[in-house]
């Protein structure tokens, strides 16, 4: 403790500490885990009491190494879990191929005890495979949205940054931890504490699960202009069955050269070949993310013959969807 630090007064008279069960998979985000581990540490700091412990566990109870390429210990292998335990589940790249069976049959398990299971970034995905997120709201990173939603269409899928639906948690990845554990901190020991640990952490805008995690379009693209952000909103909502470019301009109360000189000056690019691209980035999407047919994949974005739609992603991505699928399929096995 420096002299700068006060610490906050917490009753825990009659509590036990709260534990957490980190279950890491392997490649998993290593910021989203930091994140979450360093709020509690700070919380215990920051009282002055053991209000959370954690342990780290994973398949085969030895050894997990992040997507950076960092090795972790793990403390157990997928056992019985307490009846208060919380078990997060933390994962990142490849999360298809780190969501085996007999992790998935573990979760089941603890689920049917009443387990409280959160997903941290991809793990939306592990929870939504075992079921965990039927009929719930739920989270995912920004881009693994497209696979999920065609995966998963039991979970009502949000572009929050994190969800809290019951006793099933879910974040959008990357410091999206940190919200939720100020949230799961606020509810346990109060706001007071939630800001402190939150200032430790130098976190000077605390999200809700109200906010989105994705910039807003006029920050993603640069451009701040209402209409083409308008229109770029409703090709984004509108990929399977794609809005002509007359539509388009009609809709914000312009003409389709108008629209079109807009988006030239803008983007460099005409609104047919912005609109192109974006199918094209959900179709490579679920190619990597999926084991959708390239046929569904290609009318999952627009396109109505699979012929148009390989000719169209050779052009952009110089590979059909075919090697394309080919050439992760052999990542993933290496």
């Amino acid at each position: 403790m420096t002299g700068h630090d006060k610490l906050v007064d917490v009753d825990t008279e009659g509590r036990k500490p709260r534990r957490f069960v980190f279950v890491l998979l392997e490649s998993f985000t290593m910021l989203c885990f930091a994140s979450a581990v360093e709020s509690l540490r700070i919380a215990n700091r920051m009282a002055a009491k053991e209000l959370y412990q954690w342990t780290l566990v994973g398949e085969g109870g030895d050894f997990v190494t992040c997507s950076a390429g960092t090795g972790f210990k793990l403390d157990d292998d997928l056992g019985e879990t307490l009846r208060d335990d919380t078990i997060l589940v933390c994962s990142g790249i490849d999360v298809q191929a780190a969501t085996t069976k007999r992790l998935l049959n573990w979760l089941r398990r603890e689920a049917r005890k009443g387990a409280t299971i959160g997903g941290l970034c991809t793990a939306g995905h592990t929870l939504a495979a075992a079921g965990l997120l039927d009929g719930k709201k739920a989270t995912i990173h920004w881009e693994n949205q497209d696979s999920f939603a065609e995966e998963f269409d039991e979970v009502e899928l949000t572009k929050s940054v994190f969800v809290i639906d019951g006793n099933r948690y879910t974040t959008a990845g990357g410091t999206s931890s940190i919200d939720l554990m100020l949230k799961l901190i606020a509810n346990d020991h109060g706001e007071e504490l939630a800001n402190a640990v939150a200032d430790q952490l130098i976190y000077s805008s605390i999200r809700t699960d109200q906010d989105t995690q994705r910039l807003s379009i006029p920050t993603r693209i640069g451009v701040r202009h209402p209409k083409l952000s308008q229109v770029i909103q409703m090709m984004e909502a509108n990929i399977e069955e794609p809005i002509s470019p007359s539509i388009l301009a009609r809709d914000v109360g312009m003409s389709t050269r108008q629209l079109e000189r807009l988006f030239r000056r803008y983007l460099n690019r005409s609104p047919k070949r912005y609109y192109m691209e974006l199918r094209l980035q959900k179709a490579r999407n679920l190619l990597m993310q999926t084991d959708m047919s390239v046929i569904n994949v290609a009318l999952a974005c627009g396109f109505a013959s699979p012929s148009h739609f390989s000719k169209c992603y050779r052009s952009h991505y110089d590979t059909t969807p075919y090697r394309e699928r080919g050439a992760q399929a052999a990542r993933l096995s290496i």
